[in-house]
């Protein structure tokens, strides 16, 4: 990579925690009453409305039910709520981990997350490390999302770095791609492993080990 790294962006989900909790997912069924692919398909229907802040959490649920066919009660909505939380949740350790040590060594990081209010603060509330974090940007705060060019702008104006020294990581192609034409460096998170075989490809095997007890 040309530049310098001096700061490390990060998505949360599928970066910062690991995939979907299957029994969160049972735990909606069973509060819906919906069948999985109805349910699955009336979940995504209008969630990038949600994750820009173009809806509530609450208006989010109102509208999963209404594409479901089941309009659902507040109390419904209330536990689906919580449950969502408890989906997306699941610590990817080895990447917080990465993210502690590089705070540890004086590195800038920050979240750049598609989230909207009811999940950003379910998981602030979870996660006491995500205080650490120099600067925090969530989609729904900003009405507008990733891959949009300008929410990658203000990541970098909070993180206050030069664009070009910002290294962002992010589990989807497509936004990979929006923060490449923003000026980011940026490194694709499927798996552990092929991340950091990315890393050292890079010539980042150091920003990785940052931090790093050695014996």
């Amino acid at each position: 990579m040309a530049e310098s790294v001096q700061a490390v962006l990060f998505d949360y989900g599928l970066v910062l925690t690991g995939p979907p909790d299957p029994a969160a997912w049972q735990t909606m069924q069973q509060i819906t009453g919906v069948a999985e692919p109805v349910l699955s398909s009336a979940y995504w229907g209008p969630r990038h409305d949600y994750d820009r802040g173009h809806l509530s959490g609450r208006e989010y649920w109102r509208a999963v039910g209404v594409h479901a066919g089941m309009p659902f009660r507040e109390s419904q909505i209330d536990r689906l709520i919580a449950a969502d939380t408890a989906l997306w949740t699941q610590p990817n350790q080895p990447m917080i981990d990465w993210a502690q040590r590089l705070q540890a060594a004086g590195t800038r990081t920050g979240i750049l997350s598609n989230l909207g209010d009811e999940m950003m603060h379910g998981v602030l509330a979870a996660f006491d490390w995500m205080g650490a974090f120099h600067h925090r940007t969530w989609s729904h705060t900003l009405r507008m999302a990733k891959p949009e060019p300008a929410i990658y702008h203000h990541a970098a104006a909070g993180l206050d770095v030069p664009i070009a020294q910002i290294l962002f990581v992010d589990d989807r192609e497509d936004n990979i791609a929006g923060a490449l034409a923003a000026g980011m460096q940026a490194i694709r998170y499927t798996e552990q492993e092929p991340f950091v075989r990315s890393m050292r490809d890079c010539g980042l095997e150091e920003l990785w080990t940052r931090g790093r007890m050695t014996l």
